[in-house]
């Protein structure tokens, strides 16, 4: 495929030169224009351009009906512009956020590096985002809308985060607020408590404050959406030492938690190929990326073991190739998702994952995604 070919020579001649928030903001920006062509004009010429869609890849998640299994994580779209457009490229499923109860700035600019020998990116965005409500606006125009797809519409994810000058007392209440305004567009929801650019938010995975506030959340989304259950998931960090991860997964299973998305970004800075200087000069924040794989394969793990498949696990960090995405789903997660990835590979990165393990089902003799990856994990 041209796309393949070109898009390196065009990230390390144009965009790794480029500010990586402007860079984000013009790529996605192509992303987003072509998307909005009318009559869907766009979004059928990504379809064609990055094809990715096929029946092997089709699954159900906490009820959910999945495409396929390799997915954006949240990051990306934060403010829920680009949905569509994003899963006309092959995602399976599009996460926006974090959304916070109220719109907020974030962390003072620059706030967004790039470590390119490691294939890793260090953010401190602080939550930047719309707030619940214009992103709830947000969706509502778009499920009226859905002319805008032709086929099946994309899963929609909505992570929902706190908002900075919230205090922690008072995170409940705000995670509440997000949950009512968010939840009725929502395929399924996820509480990020693990992001390490809103002080004390990682203090909520406690199991002991994270108890209460997930039950809220549960509580407010069956009030928002009567006679249909949102899938309710929380977003831990790589971070917690075993026995914190084993307690949010024996949480999970007591409230019952549809899934746990495992893991966010980390504030660790070992094992890294990039020079000291260059890591300093990255600064504080959450690294993502390649040098997250082993501990996001770890965490993995260790959840599936202590679940035994109770729960819905979607693992993400360090997943660059189809190899990395069918390693996770052979270790126990449901569905994979990516982010920085995206940002070295280019638009064709999600096609290319979602049917390089098509080819590996029907390689097989597989006539579907679950099938293929249980008889993988037999020892």
């Amino acid at each position: 495929m041209p796309e393949v070919r070109i898009y390196p020579k065009l990230f390390n001649l144009v965009f790794r030169r480029m500010d990586p928030e402007r860079a984000h903001r013009l790529g996605f920006g192509a992303i987003r224009a072509v998307g909005a062509l009318p009559a869907g004009t766009g979004l059928a010429l990504l379809e064609r351009a990055f094809p990715a869609r096929d029946a092997v890849l089709k699954q159900t998640v906490f009820g959910v009906e999945f495409p396929a299994p390799f997915g954006l994580a949240a990051g990306f779209d934060k403010n829920a512009e680009g949905i569509d457009a994003l899963a006309a490229l092959g995602f399976g499923s599009v996460e926006i956020g974090t959304v916070t109860g109220r719109a907020q700035p974030g962390n003072e600019r620059p706030r967004l590096a790039r470590l390119i020998a490691d294939r890793a990116v260090v953010n401190r965005m602080g939550f930047n985002n719309v707030g619940a409500e214009e992103a709830a606006r947000r969706l509502k125009r778009r499920v009226a809308k859905p002319e805008r797809w032709d086929k099946v519409p994309p899963v929609v994810g909505v992570n929902i985060g706190k908002t900075k000058t919230v205090p922690e007392s008072e995170a409940a209440t705000d995670y509440v607020a997000s949950t009512r305004l968010l939840a009725p567009y929502a395929d399924y929801l996820v509480v990020n408590v693990s992001s390490p650019n809103t002080p004390g938010l990682r203090n909520l995975q406690a199991v002991e404050v994270l108890r209460p506030l997930l039950t809220a959340v549960r509580s407010a989304a069956d009030a928002a959406v009567p006679g249909r259950h949102v899938p309710l998931l929380v977003k831990i960090a790589p971070d917690l030492a075993d026995a914190d991860v084993d307690a949010v997964a024996d949480l999970a299973l007591d409230l019952g938690l549809d899934g746990i998305i495992a893991t966010n970004t980390t504030i660790g800075r070992g094992g890294l190929k990039s020079s000291a200087a260059k890591v300093e000069a990255a600064g504080g924040g959450g690294l993502s990326g390649a040098p997250l794989k082993a501990r996001s394969l770890e965490v993995l793990k260790r959840l599936r073991e202590r679940t035994d498949g109770r729960l819905a696990l979607i693992s993400v960090g360090g997943v660059e190739t189809v190899a990395d995405a069918w390693q996770r789903l052979v270790a126990g997660a449901d569905l994979v998702q990516g982010y920085t990835g995206f940002i070295y590979e280019g638009p064709a990165w999600a096609a290319r994952i979602n049917r390089g393990i098509a080819e590996k089902v029907r390689a097989g003799g597989y006539t579907n995604l679950r099938d293929a990856v249980e008889a993988a994990r037999v020892p």
